[in-house]
């Protein structure tokens, strides 16, 4: 039997789940191991597969800018440590659960603010 990669909630069906992550007064977001450990987790953690890490620190402030490539999709970040704040985008199809991600994005980060957005993508 071949694999379904989509995912439904009984009434719908849809391509994957896209969580739009927004971090304020956040930690290490200027650290290129430390982020690429985060990552590690937050795919352990919603039971995702990870395929590879790719991450670019810039300069003057040290934003880092990657992905995580997942076989379901990925999880990428945008960080501007100068002002505390993260983008993280968690895009997943199937049966993996992207918000078990959350709670290792808080413990690492330690935002004062976190705020998550989901979209539904590819309704069939």
């Amino acid at each position: 039997m071949k694999k379904e990669f989509c995912s439904t909630n009984g009434y719908i069906k849809y391509a994957g789940i896209h969580l739009i992550v927004e971090l304020w007064k956040a930690q290490n977001l200027s650290s290129l191991p430390k982020i690429r450990q985060i990552l590690k987790k937050a795919v352990q953690a919603c039971g995702a597969t990870l395929l590879k890490i790719d991450l670019h620190k810039f300069t003057p402030y040290g934003g880092i800018s990657g992905v995580a490539i997942i076989q379901e999709s990925h999880i990428s970040i945008h960080s501007w440590p100068e002002y505390k704040y993260a983008a993280i985008d968690i895009f997943v199809c199937g049966d993996v659960d992207p918000y078990k991600a959350i709670p290792v994005l808080r413990k690492e980060f330690k935002p004062k603010e976190l705020q998550v957005m989901e979209v539904k993508r590819g309704l069939f």
